[in-house]
């Protein structure tokens, strides 16, 4: 008797899945909302700091292991923690001083286009051929759109090359993850723990170089509910759901999040603040999104190709 790994098609992992996204998708605004009072890498510190020790304790009561063992295991973290989460993050959180959070989340979409890439340069045995080359360019293509430079209603470029440098980040940590070995047997938890609090000792480093004062911070109760929102629900909670559904779908589909992530920060940026997403940035978008299904051509034909094959039987 064979046993089928269930997929994104089935209700309850597709309840997790619109779950996942509606709640990393709000996180660009919660993010928004908490740096108008505190300082961006310091919040950004706070918040994985914390987490960090949420999912270190969730770690050591459900896995048998609740650190890395050796050299490799800790490089492991330490790449992840340093691109995934310090990087990523710090970027982010200083390039949304500039950038609302629906157009955040577009350009972050980018990030599973920018894998493909970096991966086809690091990786001797992945290879990217003409229709994914061409996805490729067009994920940058979108990203130019969004940006709609020259123009009256042009979005800020420095921000948004600092929201572009947290997208390749993340696609490049995921890319060295891949390369390294001897992380097999470190449970995910674990892993994702030590990377949180090392990427938030990178983002207290990126603080204290940029004379930030925490101390001086006048906490208001938007500015605490963001964080907890962040720390707990986008942070802690987001990311043991991550890890469902990862064992569940598996990492290509998975990276289908990115996409409606920027559906979620629109609605909710114009629930709280009347935001509207221009119809240039929804064309952007729409570009890389198409890139993406290019990169992904040949998943894609696979899946389709296997749902025919189960419909026929």
């Amino acid at each position: 008797m064979s046993f089928r790994r269930p997929t994104l098609g089935e209700t309850p992992t597709t309840v997790l899945f619109l779950l996942l996204a509606a709640i990393w998708g709000s996180s660009f605004v919660a993010i928004k909302i908490g740096i108008a009072d505190v300082p961006a890498l310091s919040f950004a510190a706070i918040r994985y700091s914390i987490a960090g020790l949420i999912v270190l304790a969730y770690a050591a009561h459900t896995t048998d292991r609740w650190r890395p063992r050796g050299r490799r295991e800790w490089v492991l973290a330490a790449t992840v923690g340093l691109f995934v989460i310090g990087i990523y993050h710090g970027a982010l959180y200083l390039g949304e001083h500039d950038v609302s959070a629906p157009i955040a989340a577009i350009v972050i979409s980018l990030a599973p286009i920018l894998t493909a890439g970096f991966a086809s340069k690091l990786h001797e045995n992945v290879t990217i051929d003409g229709t994914q080359a061409a996805g490729l360019l067009a994920g940058l293509a979108g990203v130019v759109i969004v940006a709609n430079p020259g123009s009256a209603g042009s979005v800020d470029l420095g921000g948004l090359l600092l929201v572009f440098l947290a997208a390749a980040s993340f696609a490049l940590g995921g890319v060295l993850t891949g390369k390294l070995p001897g992380g097999g047997g470190l449970p995910v938890e674990t892993m994702e723990a030590w990377a949180m609090l090392i990427g938030s000792l990178a983002l207290w480093v990126g603080a204290a170089v940029r004379g930030e004062n925490v101390t001086a911070v006048h906490w208001t109760p938007t500015a605490l509910a963001s964080l907890a929102y962040l720390t707990l629900v986008c942070g802690a909670g987001g990311f043991l759901l991550y890890f469902v559904l990862l064992e569940r779908a598996g990492a290509t589909e998975i990276n289908l999040v990115s996409y409606l992530e920027p559906i979620g920060a629109s609605v909710v940026a114009w629930a709280l603040f009347g935001d509207v997403v221009s119809p240039r940035a929804l064309a952007g978008f729409a570009v890389i999104f198409a890139g993406f299904a290019l990169v992904k051509h040949r998943y894609i034909g696979a899946a389709v190709r296997n749902t025919t094959d189960d419909a026929e039987l």
